[in-house]
């Protein structure tokens, strides 16, 4: 009661004042948003038969479940889908969707995946709803990544159709088969993706959102993935006899050296780099993968090979070319007696941060003014690891992170925060209806 007399005493600018800044919303914003919460016992609904259909990298036939159930969602909205298969790069394929609106304004590109890590032959296979310190739950296969980032696109754009601001929309979506292992080449995997990057005015990416110290955060920047193996060759024979002129130090001692001086001599700003697996001996190998290693040896033989696989992550093409350049020359400087080479197999390029970027996050977060949440900072990269709008970024502006919140992901117990979902529908609904009344201008 003493509130609302508090109230009525206000005089009508205080009032203004006071009022939340949800009400900088326009009617069609404020039916998205009750559209969002309506429906969103639908689109847990529609999470839960999604996370139940596995869609490992490697489980084509479950990758392409997953896209048909995609395609049910998004022709109904207006979408003409296409999918393109790719077999001839061991995946399953993409499902590409795309929607007319009006012309000359903005065209966005939507990015997410069908795939998930985990596969057929993993424990982890159901959806689980429940309760985490009294928040609303999900566990389960990709749950958030990406299943999760799938829905919530859903639901934004169900939203959008209800408020009628759908139709006028010029949206392009690109939902990848293996995002999680890429298929080989990558020129082939990712030529329709890259190719809708140069097509569009600005990207947005639906995986997952990243919270810091409980602060929702804006990703403007990737950093890439870059893979390498180091091979390095030595003269075997008896023990008694390394270190000498004429045996050296074998291959081993000499991977290890080469391994000792990336340790020491590469680290700077916004690089990362492993080492994955290793093997050696009298003889050794990796599998086609390179993820599984075999080795034969004696501690009287010195061994003839040994080789090492790892990655490395940057944050710009240019970082990239330098770090390749110096990995190169501590490998070529091998020691006597010894060989040694380097191979780069080139993963996800970087989403360097750009002015761009950072632009289409201001946007994002006047919506979040206008929704009365907090600002969302820009996002430390090194907090985040490669992903699918690397490809395009190149070429347009854009933004990762409009998929919900989660814990756990890439492993067994993967839990979404369903309440982030809405968060998160709602957000990308205001977000592309905006956007897509902006005329197109392409900054790159």
């Amino acid at each position: 009661m003493t509130r609302f007399r508090f109230a009525s005493m206000l005089s009508p600018v205080a009032l203004l004042i006071a009022a939340p800044a949800m009400a900088q919303l326009t009617p069609a914003e404020h039916k998205m948003q009750i559209t969002v919460d309506a429906e969103h016992e639908r689109t847990v609904a529609l999470l839960e038969k999604l996370v139940n259909q596995n869609s490992g990298s490697m489980n084509l036939e479950g990758v392409e479940a997953v896209g048909k159930m995609m395609r049910a969602e998004l022709e109904p909205l207006g979408f003409r889908v296409t999918w393109l298969p790719m077999r001839e790069t061991g995946r399953a394929g993409h499902l590409v969707a795309v929607h007319q609106g009006r012309k000359g304004t903005k065209r966005i590109l939507l990015i997410a995946h069908l795939d998930t890590v985990f596969e057929k032959d993993s424990p982890f296979q159901k959806f689980v709803r429940g309760k985490v310190n009294g928040m609303d739950t999900a566990e389960g296969p990709g749950a958030s990544d990406d299943k999760g980032g799938l829905v919530t696109m859903v639901a934004a754009l169900r939203a959008m159709q209800a408020a009628g601001t759908l139709k006028t929309a010029n949206i392009e979506i690109h939902m990848t088969g293996d995002e999680e292992d890429t298929g080989d080449p990558a020129t082939i995997a990712r030529r329709d993706l890259i190719a809708a990057g140069k097509r569009a005015d600005v990207a947005l990416d639906f995986e997952g959102l990243v919270r810091d110290n409980g602060r929702d955060m804006g990703s403007i920047a990737r950093r890439s993935s870059n893979s390498w193996k180091v091979t390095a060759t030595g003269k075997s024979g008896h023990s008694s006899g390394i270190f000498s002129a004429a045996a050296g130090d074998g291959a081993i001692f000499e991977l290890t050296r080469i391994i000792s001086r990336f340790r020491a001599e590469l680290p700077e700003q916004n690089l990362t780099f492993n080492v994955g697996i290793i093997t050696g001996g009298q003889e050794a190998s990796l599998d086609a993968d390179g993820v599984r290693a075999t080795a034969k040896g004696k501690t009287n033989i010195i061994p003839g090979i040994a080789i090492a696989r790892g990655d490395f992550r940057t944050l710009s093409n240019e970082q990239t070319a330098r770090v390749r350049a110096k990995m190169a020359a501590i490998v070529k400087d091998h020691a006597p007696v010894t060989s040694a080479e380097i191979v780069f197999d080139e993963g996800y390029p970087p989403m360097a941060p750009t002015a761009g970027n950072k632009a289409v996050l201001d946007k994002l977060n006047r919506v979040n003014t206008d929704m009365g949440l907090p600002e969302m900072p820009v996002l430390d990269p090194l907090k985040r690891g490669a992903g699918d709008i690397s490809f395009v970024a190149a070429d347009v502006d854009g933004i990762a992170g409009l998929g919900p919140y989660s814990w756990g992901d890439h492993a067994p117990g993967e839990t979404v925060d369903l309440d982030s979902v809405r968060t998160q529908a709602k957000r990308a609904a205001i977000l592309m209806t905006r956007l897509s009344a902006e005329k197109a201008i392409k900054t790159r």
